[in-house]
């Protein structure tokens, strides 16, 4: 098969498939910095919802690539209070392809570097903070 036939049979990344490089940049993570994490859920979405895109006052469905939903571990103390929903992060899968083709960049690390800066904002870290833990998990 050329090349041009390969990529006529590309297809565009699956909500699995995108699942599937959160998982593998989420277990490349240092093990301590996972410990931290024990009930964190992250979840693959197309788009956000309308409620969201209102509550963070996007201006399109594509300005959002991924979200923090829920009370950061500076805010919980000694844990989840009864009926809480556990903390969350939102990867949205079509935002992040258009990102990815206009960037030069893989899709693995693109995914990798929203999924760090989302946990990030779970600890409550610095922007400078998530560059360094994801150099490490690198």
């Amino acid at each position: 098969m050329d090349a041009s036939s390969a990529l006529a049979a590309l297809k565009s990344p699956s909500l699995a498939e995108i699942e599937a490089l959160a998982e593998a940049a989420y277990a490349a993570l240092p093990a301590e910095f996972r410990a931290m994490c024990e009930g964190l859920v992250i979840h693959v979405d197309d788009f956000p919802d309308e409620e969201t895109l209102d509550d963070m006052e996007c201006e399109t469905e594509f300005d959002l690539l991924g979200l923090f939903r829920g009370r950061g571990l500076p805010q919980r103390g000694a844990g989840p209070q009864t009926g809480e929903f556990p903390n969350m992060i939102w990867l949205y899968r079509r935002p992040i392809l258009d990102y990815w083709a206009e960037h030069d960049e893989t899709l693995g690390t693109i995914v990798a570097h929203i999924l760090v800066h989302e946990i990030g904002h779970h600890f409550g870290l610095s922007d400078e903070d998530m560059a360094a833990i994801e150099e490490k998990a690198d």
